[in-house]
């Protein structure tokens, strides 16, 4: 299983994609996306069916950097990748 910190590195952002918004793995999949999905109740499976390129994991660091965020973390925690 994986550490926070080793899901959150699956977390990025990029200015050209969703204006900056926090994507999973610099694909244009949005974390929000993700987390939207979940709190309709699709499950996890379904989720990796409709995206074929989504790992357990990606949906797991959704969840990682949601709950960083909440739990007002440092923004270094939980910073993301804006190359």
């Amino acid at each position: 299983m994986s550490t926070q910190q080793e899901l959150l590195q699956r977390i990025t952002a990029r200015q050209d994609v969703f204006g900056g918004s926090p994507i999973i793995r610099d694909m244009r999949i949005s974390v929000r996306l993700i987390l939207s999905l979940l709190s309709q109740g699709v499950s996890e499976e379904d989720i990796l069916d409709d995206y074929p390129e989504l790992e357990l994991e990606d949906i797991r660091a959704c969840i990682a950097y949601a709950c960083a965020v909440i739990s007002g973390d440092t923004l270094a925690s939980i910073s993301v990748d804006g190359s």
